[in-house]
């Protein structure tokens, strides 16, 4: 059941990014890009290690996601002004360290992805602290 909620968690975060790109024209900054490179393989990961049932998936995926954690952390940390300006990763065309879209007046797409990042990285971290009893 682990498994398949950090593959739900996932999925519907691959589906959410790929909506506000494709759907509703949010064009991605380069962080948002590293931040896909290390969620999308997650749900093709996830799915080999749910058929048949594979414990040993938190092996591949458990990387992948905290990888993922560290670039959406640090994207955080830019937009809140912590990350000095001359350590902005980003190129001509989008900026990293301003918000394209603000839910509520906090919800951010990098906040998103830290949440989706530690619900994924909790469930193998306790899937596996289960599975090594």
């Amino acid at each position: 059941m682990l498994v398949f909620a950090a593959w739900l968690v996932a999925a519907l975060a691959t589906g959410g990014a790929l909506f506000l790109s494709e759907i509703m024209a949010i064009a991605p900054c380069v962080l948002c890009w590293y931040q896909r490179i290390f969620m999308f393989p997650l749900v093709l990961v996830l799915a080999m290690g749910l058929f048949p049932l594979d414990t040993r998936v938190v092996r591949y995926a458990l990387p992948l996601a905290f990888g993922g954690w560290l670039v959406g952390v640090y994207q955080l940390l830019l937009m809140a002004g912590y990350i000095p300006q001359s350590a902005v990763p980003c190129g001509p065309g989008i900026d990293c360290s301003q918000a394209q879209v603000e839910w509520f007046g906090f919800v951010t797409i990098p906040l998103l992805s830290v949440v989706a990042f530690s619900l994924i990285a909790g469930f193998l971290v306790f899937l596996h602290a289960r599975s090594s009893k």
